[in-house]
């Protein structure tokens, strides 16, 4: 088995509700996303993907359709922060994502992994995997679901 790994970029705001520092207030952040693929390259001759676990245009046009389009330039919000809801349900046309969980990087990544899991690896039947998701909210900090680790709710 091999892997490849895609690496997409979105802008996206948060904030963490309950966070004792500066990440309790409204900020958004360059997120870095990178989508690891594991399975066996086709092999079949006269195909454009012969040679390929996925074609690299493939694994940004299913991310993009899935979720990236969704996240980018919104803001992410925890269903339960009230305040903010209110705050950004009196704005016309704004692009809101309501999560079921505090937005920290580290739930961004379970998320994602959950929503992105069944698109891989329905696309070629078996023999593609999600193997992981690293999102990136600053150069120097991410978090990272793998397949071993996960629990898909």
């Amino acid at each position: 088995m091999l892997t490849i790994t895609r690496k997409l970029e979105f802008d996206a705001g948060h904030r963490i509700p309950d966070h004792h520092s500066q990440c309790r207030n409204l900020h958004g952040h360059r997120y870095v996303l990178h989508i690891t693929l594991e399975g066996d390259p086709h092999k079949k001759d006269g195909d454009s993907s012969n040679g390929m676990i996925l074609d690299f245009s493939e694994v940004k046009r299913l991310a993009e359709t899935h979720l990236v389009s969704h996240w980018d330039h919104a803001f992410l919000v925890y269903e339960n922060d009230m305040p903010v809801r209110q705050f950004l349900d009196s704005l016309p046309n704004h692009k809101t994502v309501v999560l079921d969980r505090v937005p920290t990087a580290e739930n961004l990544a379970q998320i994602a992994f959950e929503t992105l899991k069944d698109v891989y690896e329905g696309f070629y039947g078996n023999t593609l995997v999600l193997k992981s998701i690293r999102i990136y909210e600053t150069p120097n900090c991410w978090a990272e679901v793998t397949a071993d680790s996960v629990d898909v709710r």
